[in-house]
């Protein structure tokens, strides 16, 4: 996409000569002629770039105030400051304000050219390095050989290159926002920003200024909305059933035109920007309930994209536990620690409600928790809420087992011991016997033996 550069100079020849110049490098250019217009072009559509004039005639600003008032509104465009009756003290002030650079007229070609190529390369690298901050420890979605993660990576190869609008489910803490990250990072957009508005915390009063920004806010400021500030890249609604009716009804027609008015504005502002939606709850529901609009919906169910909870996945823990740990161990330093294989089928086994946000949480908490001399970590460091039991030494008399027969012990940890190797592998007789050691046939008569179904594994599980 090539370059857009503003020319703001009170002299149409001066922005005539600019014109050609930067047209005949392959850039985009736009003119305006004082203050007043130079702001109606930046609120329709911020450029990449502006070349300013310092003093100008017919205009309610100067220059240098015209410079600081896009720094407040629009910071991440650079400005380059031109002058035919500059001096030192002009230069220096315009640097202080945040110009990228001064040039005196007349100036040549080259000059300008460079100046230019150098204010872009630089506003480059700082976009890129919000971007990289942005998208730090956000790929972890991709991590797993499940059946379901390797479907979802595979819709992502599809899709990430389109413009189509995607609807991710799935319940709290299972990567909606980072598989929104993911799609965006694989896109052609993955130069833009990606902005994330949670919809969850947008009062009624407050959605339409946050999303479509506004002229003139309480304190006499500009607002630029959030459609604003991801043009040119992704915009995501997390928890989008929770956005304000009346929002959804403006959301609507915007989806529709891809343009919208601020509040308080009269000038429409023309986006590009593709749109990924995200919610917990039973978005058909919500429609039926008259709680989400219908034509919402289906502009923005484009492409649907499911995720499964953690318990459902279970052969993915191993890798996102190895990924959690060697990413906070290298925060540590040069410390090792390792996880126990009984360790690991403990946290296999766990059924994990808060999904990959709790693995992370635990992960951090074991490596803060477990003494620096420690290598290992063990079931021992283990909270008791993973374990599915108090934490009790044998010598402890309050220990119920300790009272029983020997038989009726066994019979309680094998019952433990295989409806945990179920869940842990999702219910698979083959996986599990394979594992614990046993024929099928073998274990398919424990289990009936024990009084075990996969039906009571799967309601245990639902109600743990």
């Amino acid at each position: 996409m090539k370059s857009e550069i503003l020319v703001v100079d009170d002299e149409p020849d001066i922005r005539s000569m600019i014109r050609l110049i930067l047209e005949d490098e392959g850039y985009e250019v736009r003119e305006a002629e004082n203050a007043e217009s130079a702001r109606d072009e930046l609120i329709s559509h911020p450029p990449a770039l502006i070349i300013l004039d310092i003093w100008m005639r017919q205009s309610d600003m100067d220059g240098l105030e015209l410079q600081k008032w896009v720094r407040r509104y629009y910071p991440h465009v650079p400005v380059l400051m031109i002058s035919g009756h500059g001096n030192i003290e002009t230069a220096v002030q315009a640097m202080k304000d945040g110009a990228f650079d001064f040039i005196e007229k007349p100036f040549k070609s080259a000059q300008l050219i460079l100046l230019c190529q150098r204010a872009l390369s630089n506003a480059a690298r700082d976009a890129e390095h919000v971007e990289l901050k942005r998208r730090f420890d956000m790929s972890i979605d991709q991590i797993g050989k499940s059946p379901a993660i390797n479907g979802i990576r595979q819709t992502i190869a599809k899709v990430a290159e389109t413009n189509s609008r995607i609807f991710i489910s799935g319940p709290s803490g299972s990567g909606k926002e980072l598989l929104a990250r993911n799609i965006h990072n694989q896109s052609q957009r993955s130069s833009g920003r990606f902005v994330m508005v949670n919809c969850a915390s947008l009062s009624s009063d407050r959605s339409l200024i946050e999303l479509f920004g506004s002229e003139t806010s309480h304190n006499g400021k500009r607002v630029v909305g959030m459609l604003e500030q991801a043009h040119g890249g992704t915009l995501f609604f997390d928890e989008i059933c929770d956005l304000p009716l009346d929002t959804q009804a403006r959301l609507v027609r915007t989806l529709q035109d891809q343009r919208f008015k601020r509040l308080g504005g009269t000038t429409d502002v023309w986006v590009d920007v593709r749109i990924i939606s995200g919610t917990t709850h039973d978005i058909k529901a919500k429609v039926a309930e008259g709680q989400f609009r219908e034509d919402l919906y289906f502009r923005l169910n484009v492409v649907p994209i499911s995720i499964p909870p953690l318990s459902r996945r279970r052969e993915d823990i191993p890798a996102l536990i190895k990924y959690f740990l060697n990413k906070r161990l290298a925060e540590e330093g040069d410390r090792k620690l390792t996880i126990t294989s009984d360790c690991l089928a403990a946290l296999e086994t766990y059924s994990w409600p808060g999904n990959i946000t709790q693995l992370r949480n635990m992960i951090d908490w074991l490596v803060i928790m477990i003494d620096k001399s420690k290598t290992m970590i063990s079931p021992d460091d283990l909270p008791a809420e993973i374990l599915g039991h108090p934490k009790m030494s044998v010598q402890d008399g309050s220990m119920s087992i300790i009272a029983m027969p020997l038989k009726e012990a066994r019979e309680q940890f094998e019952t433990q011991y295989l409806m945990s190797q179920l869940s842990r592998f999702n219910g698979n007789i083959s996986k599990t016997a394979a594992f614990i050691g046993m024929e099928r046939s073998a274990l398919h008569r424990k289990l009936k033996t024990l009084g075990i179904s996969i039906e009571t594994v799967d309601q245990t599980e639902e109600t743990s």
